[in-house]
């Protein structure tokens, strides 16, 4: 779907690992199950499981506001 191409592109810009690839494998699976995600999500289960302290502990501040900024983007795109 949209959200999974929207990532596969975030993804192929850089080099993650594991524990990234599956934070955001956690994105596009809520996405395509509800259409929705709410940032606050993932600082919650499952997504804590991969990180404590959600994706701070994962990926750059930069690296997050692209991860919102993608879901929003989907999200519109939904909506038009």
């Amino acid at each position: 779907g949209a959200a999974k191409e929207a990532f596969a592109r975030f993804l192929d810009d850089t080099k993650f690992n594991a524990n990234q690839i599956e934070f955001i494998n956690l994105i596009v699976d809520e996405l395509a199950n509800k259409g929705i995600i709410a940032a606050s999500r993932f600082y919650e289960s499952p997504f804590t499981d991969i990180s404590a302290i959600g994706p701070d502990g994962l990926f750059t501040s930069a690296q997050v506001d692209e991860m919102v900024s993608i879901i929003n983007d989907v999200k519109a795109n939904a909506a038009a």
